[in-house]
């Protein structure tokens, strides 16, 4: 491997672009601008991990090893050792940590906890999970998210800091796990508890079964009530590219509720409507309707100023 490789942002906003236009462009436009580099190579560094995690033919053993290896990096960095043979993708990550000045930054939040998502799926496949883990496993997602999403927008604003903080991602991530049910399935990974399917007699793939459509319908409703309560989050964070950044979140994945909701409750295999212009100008509605009902200002509480910070904690 390259021991002397150069930096890495055009790598790093080729993979985003590649993998999703939306996050390209949310960072390219909204991610204050001395952080765009390090938030294109966050993105980038963990789409590459999951993409090689996703590999069919790799064996068990094999995506454990490569986890190993990435954790161990990523220790290795943050003690400050040399770090030599890296792969580009890999130097992504020597680059992201050498940047993070800031003890307990948001970054560093971001980097653990999206590391123990990746590390989760690799052991997890081919098997069910119980209700605990799959908590844990939204948990380290949206810890992620959040975190991240304060360290590169707005990072020296105001943001609460109460038990609302992650749920918006916590509700996308729920939402998000219910529309990749059949691929996720065809890919070894079962998303719904071992509890329900232990305590109703049905398998991971009897989506219309009366006790499957029962807990859709809690995940949906539990989904709603964070999407409401991670609105009226984001109405109290300080910095206005942060607010857009999260209702737009929020908006790529609300709208599926409703179509779940309106099939009664029957995940399919695909929901293609998401790329199509409809879709795509109901999502820009929402996020408008969430920034615009917070420039009315009668529902949202004024944040209460914080003193200058160079960056953001976990």
């Amino acid at each position: 491997m390259n021991t002397n490789l150069k930096s890495t942002p055009l790598l790093a906003a080729s993979i985003t672009k590649a993998a999703s236009s939306q996050t390209f462009y949310t960072i390219r436009f909204l991610v204050d601008r001395e952080r765009v580099a390090d938030a294109y190579r966050a993105y980038a560094y963990f789409r590459w991990v999951d993409d090689c995690l996703d590999v069919e033919s790799a064996a068990e053993e094999e995506r454990s090893g490569f986890v190993q290896r990435q954790k161990s990096l990523l220790e290795r960095c943050y003690r400050g050792e040399s770090i030599a043979d890296v792969n580009p993708q890999e130097q992504m990550l020597v680059e992201l940590t050498r940047n993070d000045a800031e003890k307990n930054s948001g970054l560093r939040s971001y980097l653990f906890n999206m590391m123990a998502v990746m590390a989760f799926d690799a052991e997890r496949r081919g098997r069910l999970i119980s209700q605990s883990e799959l908590n844990q496993y939204t948990r380290w997602l949206s810890v992620a998210v959040t975190e991240a999403m304060h360290y590169f927008i707005g990072h020296d604003c105001y943001a609460p800091r109460d038990e609302t903080r992650m749920l918006a991602v916590a509700a996308a991530h729920i939402t998000h796990m219910l529309r990749d049910t059949f691929d996720d399935v065809q890919a070894g990974y079962f998303n719904i508890p071992l509890e329900i399917l232990e305590a109703s007699h049905v398998t991971p793939q009897d989506v219309r079964s009366d006790a499957y459509r029962a807990w859709v319908r809690g995940r949906v409703q539990l989904a709603r009530s964070y999407f409401e309560a991670g609105r009226d989050y984001l109405n109290r964070v300080a910095n206005p590219r942060c607010r857009l950044a999260g209702y737009a979140y929020m908006a790529r994945f609300e709208w599926l509720l409703d179509t779940i909701e309106r099939e009664e409750f029957v995940l399919r295999p695909a929901y293609d409507e998401r790329k199509s212009l409809k879709t795509g100008l109901k999502m820009a509605r929402l996020a408008l309707a969430s920034t615009l009902h917070w420039r009315g200002g009668s529902a949202a509480p004024q944040p209460v100023p914080a003193p200058t910070r160079s960056g953001r904690r976990t």
